[in-house]
């Protein structure tokens, strides 16, 4: 499954901004929000959760910038207000909610308080099946499921061009390769977090196959589609090593190598392309 996934994208850097008006010796200074290190691109409507990390600070106040893991019961620990829950609110909710505790302890009038997420450890999607890196992906914004594919690496050789994505709720979609690349955005939708992507395994003979070798990033067999280039084999592959030259390319059918090879010849079943180094 080759969700979105993966592109459009809405980012949003989070603020919350007010006046800062000093009613005691702890009141913050009125200024600018600084922009802070380390801080990763949200979605719109992100929800924090048990794990991620988030940088809490306010403007010209070097006794309240401090970098914490909300914890498994929710909460974090900062200064002035101790413990506060944070998880299932966005970090502009936990802005709201950390200068609220501030004013109703007398410690600031109106504070500028910042909460940036520069760890994502609660909202991840599972790749399984044949794609050369499975595992848990962290989402940090929203990802097309083409997007996540090309992040687990990208099918594996014998991984099936049908990509399959499992819902939270159960809902199950199909989308193939093709119809993620060319169908626009309804067959290449955003992932969700705790979504499931898997990749089938083809067993060799099931389909037909061609062959690569030499100077190509990720050698092996791979399907052969109806129309496939030769340019388009080369990228299949991986795409050329620093060292490849289109040049150099040379096919073989049916053991013998064909006259006059040209990038946008049609690969069939069976081929087995070479590609040798340029010339320097």
């Amino acid at each position: 499954m080759i969700a979105s996934i993966f592109r459009a994208f809405a980012l949003c850097a989070l603020l919350l901004t007010a006046v800062g008006g000093a009613i005691s010796p702890l009141a913050a200074q009125e200024q600018p929000a600084p922009a802070t290190s380390g801080a990763v691109p949200l979605p719109d409507g992100y929800v924090l959760g048990e794990g991620d990390a988030i940088q809490v600070s306010i403007p010209g106040r070097a006794d309240f910038n401090t970098q914490v893991q909300i914890q498994p019961d929710g909460t974090v620990q900062l200064p002035y207000v101790r413990s506060i829950r944070a998880t299932g609110l966005s970090p502009q909710g936990l802005q709201d909610a950390i200068a609220a505790k501030l004013m109703a302890g007398g410690y600031f009038t109106n504070p500028i308080v910042n909460v940036v997420v520069t760890g994502y450890s609660s909202s991840y999607v599972t790749v399984l099946g044949q794609v050369n890196q499975p595992g848990l992906l962290p989402i940090n914004r929203n990802f097309r499921l083409s997007e996540i594919i090309a992040r687990a690496g990208g099918i594996g050789p014998n991984g099936s061009e049908t990509v399959s994505l499992t819902r939270q709720n159960g809902e199950q979609l199909s989308f193939t390769v093709e119809q993620m690349a060319t169908g626009g955005a309804a067959m290449d939708p955003y992932v969700e977090s705790g979504d499931k992507i898997y990749v089938a395994r083809v067993e060799e003979g099931e389909r037909p196959v061609f062959y690569i070798y030499g100077q190509v990033n990720a050698p092996g067999s791979y399907p052969v589609v109806e129309g496939m280039s030769l340019r388009m084999a080369l990228a299949r592959g991986g795409g050329l090593t620093s060292l490849g030259s289109e040049k150099k390319v040379d096919v073989y059918r049916n053991g013998v190598e064909l006259d006059d090879t040209k990038l946008d010849d049609i690969v069939q079943a069976g081929d087995v392309v070479k590609v040798g180094e340029r010339f320097f």
